[in-house]
C-alpha cells in the first residue's frame, strides 16, 4: 500500500511515541513487582511506629541529653557549678577546633564568633554574637548542653556546660573571671543586649507556664 511521505512520518513519529511510553510503562511495572517482593521488616515488627520503617526508638538516655528547659529565671537549670579557669581547658579540648583561639570563628568551618560586636547590631554592619546580641544566659547554657561541641552534641555533662559558659561570658567581659556559675548565680547575670528585644504578643509563647 503507498503512503504519502507526511502521512508515513506522521505514522512513524506516532510510533516511536507509543513505543516510549510502553516502554516507561513496563520498566515502572517492573520495577514495583521487584520492590514487592523485597521483604522488608514493618515498623511494627520493630517496635518503632515510625512511618518510615527505620531508626531505634529513643532511650531514656538519649532523650536526658537534651530534655532540658533552661529558662531566664533559672529554672530548668541542673545541678552542678563551673568556673572560668576550668572553662578555659573546656573550650580548648571541645570548643576552640571551631570557634578559634580568640572565640572569634575559624574561616571554612562555619562557626560564629562568640564574643565582640558589642553596640554594633544599629550600625551597618551588625555583628551578632554572645556578647552582643543574645539577651539571656540561660540561653548560651541551654544551646551548649544541647548542640555543642558540634561533633558530639550533647556529651558535655553539667559542670563542663556552666564552666565553658562561664569562660565565654568572661571572655567577653560579662562575667568575672574568678566567679562561678551555678543554677543561682547564671540567671543574675545581666546580658548586654536584655533590653534590645520587645516582648512578643502572641499568647502561645506563654504556654511553658
Amino acid at each position: 500500500m503507498a503512503f504519502k511521505a507526511g502521512l508515513l512520518q506522521r505514522m512513524e513519529g506516532l510510533v516511536m511515541f507509543t513505543n516510549i511510553k510502553a516502554s516507561g510503562y513496563f520498566s515502572t511495572l517492573t520495577l514495583s513487582l521487584i520492590l514487592a517482593a523485597v521483604p522488608i521488616k514493618s515498623s511494627a515488627a520493630s517496635g518503632y511506629g515510625g512511618p518510615y520503617n527505620f531508626g531505634t526508638p529513643a532511650s531514656p538516655a538519649d532523650i536526658a541529653l537534651i530534655d532540658i528547659d533552661a529558662m531566664p529565671d533559672g529554672r530548668g537549670l541542673p545541678s552542678g557549678s563551673g568556673d572560668y579557669q576550668t572553662g578555659k581547658m573546656v573550650y580548648a579540648s571541645n570548643c576552640m577546633a571551631c570557634h578559634g583561639l580568640d572565640l572569634q570563628g575559624v574561616k571554612g568551618t562555619g562557626a560564629a564568633a562568640l564574643i565582640g560586636g558589642r553596640d554594633s547590631l544599629a550600625s551597618g554592619k551588625p555583628k551578632k554574637t554572645v556578647e552582643s546580641y543574645w539577651p539571656y544566659a540561660s540561653t548560651l547554657f541551654d544551646y551548649v548542653k544541647r548542640a555543642m561541641p558540634f561533633n558530639a552534641p550533647g556529651s558535655l555533662n553539667d559542670n563542663e556546660v556552666y564552666a565553658v559558659v562561664a569562660y565565654v561570658l568572661g571572655e567577653a567581659n560579662i562575667l568575672d573571671k574568678t566567679a562561678s556559675l551555678d543554677a543561682k548565680s547564671l540567671p543574675m547575670i545581666d546580658m548586654p543586649n536584655k533590653d534590645g528585644f520587645i516582648s512578643d504578643p502572641r499568647p502561645d509563647v506563654f504556654n511553658y507556664e
